[in-house]
């Protein structure tokens, strides 16, 4: 098993057209730096109770809500690393924890309950986590992403997602990406993440293309769409 990540930091949705991402790129180009790893593809598997206890709650817009996924930046093998991922939300900070792991390790220790040889703090809190709500596998989630980050503020980083994929079948990550898309032609999702707040020199740029913060959310999108689907399908959501 690999390492173990904490993160604190302030996040910010944005859903845009082309042209308010073609403004704000070149109005930001002096002060955005592609990050290390620049334009990448993400795997997810959400986690979820049989009833989707999670989401329902997290659609809510509760002051504390967290989430169970596991994360890979490639189409993984056996031996591919992995993260899995907890991350909560209290009074707007996102805190996020995550530990890296092969995938056929993560698989064992989310779905057959094999716990990793390795022990840490982070796993204690994913073990509580799968112990109180017993999470499934709910929805595979896979996207395009462009990263920035801020010359003048390193902890500035800034996200485009396009080409936003879910599935509820076939939910493994070696399946690779596809499903049905949950954004329009030509939209981006935008996220701002910060360690405070975000910059004067983006507020004013961001007011000028009126891009104004959205609570969308990719796995709330997933369900939702999830239950128009059914009722379409059924007349009623089984689930419901």
């Amino acid at each position: 098993m690999g390492g173990a990540s904490v993160f604190k930091r302030f996040e910010k949705k944005y859903l845009l057209s082309k042209e308010q991402y073609g403004e704000l790129m070149k109005a930001s180009a002096a002060r955005l730096k592609s990050d290390d790893y620049g334009k990448y593809t993400i795997y997810n598997i959400y986690f979820d109770t049989p009833d989707f206890r999670l989401i329902r709650a997290s659609i809510e817009k509760p002051v504390y809500k967290e989430k169970l996924r596991l994360r890979s930046y490639a189409v993984p093998t056996a031996t591919s690393e992995v993260f899995v991922e907890l991350k909560k939300k209290y009074k707007g900070v996102v805190y996020k924890r995550r530990v890296q792991m092969s995938y056929r390790e993560a698989y064992y220790y989310l779905m057959k309950d094999v716990h990793p040889f390795e022990d840490n703090q982070i796993l204690k809190e994913i073990d509580w986590f799968k112990s109180f709500y017993h999470p499934q596998p709910a929805v595979t989630l896979s996207y395009r992403r462009e990263a920035f980050k801020g010359l003048e503020d390193p902890t500035l980083r800034m996200t485009f997602d396009t080409d936003i994929l879910w599935r509820r079948n076939s939910l493994d990550l070696k399946n690779g990406a596809y499903g049905s898309p949950i954004l329009g032609e030509g939209v981006r999702l935008m996220e701002l993440k910060t360690s405070g707040a975000i910059p004067l020199w983006l507020c004013h740029i961001l007011n000028g293309i009126e891009a104004f913060p959205t609570s969308f959310s990719k796995y709330g999108t997933c369900y939702t769409n999830m239950i128009s689907e059914n009722r379409t399908q059924k007349g009623v959501f089984y689930c419901a």
